[in-house]
Parts: structure tokens; C-alpha cells; sequence
């Protein structure tokens, strides 16, 4: 069994290691080959193409990259063409992976996009293409496959990889840590670890106690970061997210899958998230959602605070941070196990049978 695969993001890379590791735990002579990062890596797949060639965020920074995206969307596309693996698989980045499905769609090969986008949020006319492109979407939250279901296209829910692995934490006693959490891209470090710090600065005003700690999704950014954070006594790491989500009494986080993370540990957050002007002013007239995070859009009430562009800054983001260090946070916990069990599902075996019921079909 050969299968083609394209992620294009840290968070894919991630998300899709974990569907390369479910796959292989039943077939283990599967074949994975296409797009990765350094977890699918491990997990198996043949890196053909790394994932850094496409992890670019926002419509401004796209456009400078289009041409090379353009010429490695075609390679891809070519090569499963020659080389038609029993299924192909794009991992989120939908504007990135619809398309290289809808190509080898036409050719004949079967194609599975995991991880929805949030088309029942925004750009709802992108069902037209989801259905054109993918024969199977695999769904890690459940309100999800309603949607697809009324608009006839074939999904299923799976669970989500990361509710298997983190589980909300049992006996905390207070840290006085908080953890900044800035974005796994360069451009989002770049415009939100100033204004992350910039709040880190006015929190030590009120309590000198407290102990702040940086975590980087990558090394690209750790000298940057370094520079940025020289007058504060933050230890800056990159990798260990997972074991300071736990430590921490708080995190300042963007908006993401890190939201997601960080609610299944089930520790309070303020949630940040910064576009270029142009990037910002496209999307805000696209968006049909009331909120933008993950563990609000999934309870469907303002769970955590959200400071969106202009709102994400120091100032802000300190008033937030210090309402919720200072209150009782019982009934938010409380709220975010509630995520937890939703999204609990046995994903390994329900999103290999979902491929495999598709490839013997």
C-alpha cells in the first residue's frame, strides 16, 4: 500500500504523524511519501518535499511566495500522477492541498483531506470545491460532520490525535508560572512576541513573583527571540510546549492549534492573533464565526478572552492575564474538560478504518 501525502504546516506535520503512526500500527508495510515535516519524518514518510517550502501565513506573505508554491503544487501533482499511490492524503493548508487533490481526483486517484477547514466559519462557498476535490473528509470535531452531511459530501469524525495524548491535568498547585506561546511561524513570532512581552513587562509590576517562560515551535526564531527578550528573565526553550502547558498557571498563546493544546490540559489562556493590514482586511469580511479560537468556537461561548489584531497588545493582554490570575478559574476548568471528552475518540482506529473502507471501496 503506497499513499501519497502533502502537510504544509507545523501543525499538520504534527496532526499527521499521528494519522502515518495509526495507519502503520495496522499495516505496517504502508508507505507514506510526499510533503512532511520532521514528525511525519519519524513516523515513517519519505520526505520528497519538506514542509518549510509552504509555511507561510497570511494573504500578503503568500503573495511574495506564490510563484515557488506554484511551481511545487505542480511538482507534487505530476509526480502522483506518474507514480498514483491507492490514496492521497492532504493534511489541512486547504488552499495549498484542494487542489492537488482535485488534480489527482481526475486522474483517478481516491483523495482524503484530514482536518476540515472552517468552511462552516468562513468562505462557506468552498463546499463546491471540497466536494470537487476530496472523496472523504476526515473530521476532528464532531459539529463538523452535520455540516458536510446537509451539504452532500462524504466525512467522518474521527476524534482529534491530540485529545489521545493530552488529558486535563490533576492536582495543580499554583506556579506563579506564565507561559508565552507566540506561534510556530515566523511571521506570527515576529508580530506577536513584542507585544506577548511588552504585557510580560507590565504582569512583573504587579506581582515580581511571578516567573514567565517562552516556548518556540522551532530554532528559526531563537536568536531573534533572544534579542527581543534581553531585558527579562525569561528561559526560552523550543519543543517542550506540551511539558510547560502543564507547569504553567497561564498561557498567552496564539490562535491556532496551540488554543486546542493548551484547553485539553485544561489550563485558563489569553488567546492573541495578528495579521499583516492586508491579510487582516481580506479575512475579517470573510469570517461568518463569532469567535476565532478553537475552545470557544468548540463551546460555542467565550470561553477564553480573544484579542484579535489591533486588541493583541501589551497593554490588553496584561489586563486580561491579571483578571484571570486573580480569580477563581474552577468553572472555566471545568468547561475545558468538558472539550476534552468531546474530542476523545479512539482516533487511531477510527481514521485508519476510514482509509482503508476508502481505498477497498
Amino acid at each position: 500500500m503506497k499513499i501519497g501525502i502533502s502537510a504544509a504546516e507545523t501543525s499538520g506535520d504534527l496532526i499527521a504523524s499521528k494519522l502515518i503512526e495509526a495507519i502503520r500500527s495496522q499495516t505496517p508495510n504502508a508507505k507514506f511519501q510526499g510533503m512532511a515535516g520532521e514528525k511525519m519524518s519519524d513516523a515513517g514518510c519519505d520526505c520528497l518535499w519538506d514542509q518549510n517550502l509552504v509555511n507561510v501565513m497570511g494573504y500578503s506573505e503568500v503573495i511574495k511566495k506564490l510563484p515557488s508554491l506554484l511551481r511545487l503544487r505542480r511538482d507534487i501533482i505530476e509526480h502522483f500522477s506518474r507514480n498514483k499511490p491507492s490514496v492521497f492524503i492532504g493534511v489541512d493548508a486547504p488552499d495549498f492541498n484542494f487542489v492537488i487533490e482535485k488534480k489527482l481526483k481526475k486522474v483517478g486517484i481516491k483523495t482524503v483531506h484530514f482536518v476540515s477547514p472552517s468552511v462552516w466559519a468562513w468562505r462557506k462557498k468552498r463546499i463546491n470545491k471540497i466536494k470537487k476535490s476530496t472523496d472523504l473528509v476526515l473530521c476532528v470535531f464532531p459539529f463538523e460532520v452535520d455540516y458536510y452531511q446537509k451539504n452532500g459530501q462524504n466525512a467522518v469524525f474521527v476524534g482529534h490525535p491530540l485529545a489521545q495524548e493530552l488529558g486535563p491535568r490533576v492536582g495543580h498547585t499554583e506556579s506563579k508560572v506564565i507561559l508565552l506561546m507566540p506561534g510556530s511561524r515566523d511571521s506570527e513570532v515576529r508580530k506577536l512576541l513584542p507585544e506577548l512581552l511588552a504585557a510580560a513587562r507590565i504582569i512583573l509590576q504587579k506581582d515580581r513573583e511571578l516567573t514567565f517562560k517562552l516556548v518556540l515551535a522551532n530554532n528559526s526564531m531563537l536568536e531573534w527571540s533572544k534579542q527581543q527578550a534581553n531585558d527579562l528573565n525569561i528561559d526560552i526553550s523550543v519543543g517542550d510546549a506540551y511539558y510547560w502547558i502543564n507547569k504553567s498557571d497561564l498561557v498567552l498563546v496564539a490562535s491556532g492549534t496551540a488554543t486546542l493544546e493548551v484547553a485539553l490540559v485544561g489550563v485558563p489562556m489569553v488567546v492573541v492573533y495578528k495579521l499583516s493590514y492586508l491579510s487582516y482586511l481580506i479575512v475579517s469580511r470573510m469570517i461568518n464565526s463569532e469567535y476565532v479560537s478553537l475552545p470557544n468556537v468548540i463551546a460555542n461561548k467565550p470561553l477564553v478572552p480573544e484579542l484579535i489584531q489591533d486588541e493583541a497588545n501589551g497593554a490588553n493582554i496584561a489586563e486580561h492575564a491579571i483578571e484571570i490570575l486573580t480569580r477563581d478559574n474552577s468553572s472555566l476548568i471545568r468547561d475545558l474538560a468538558s472539550i476534552h471528552s468531546k474530542l476523545k475518540v479512539d482516533f487511531s482506529s477510527e481514521s485508519a478504518r476510514a482509509v482503508f473502507e476508502l481505498i477497498n471501496d
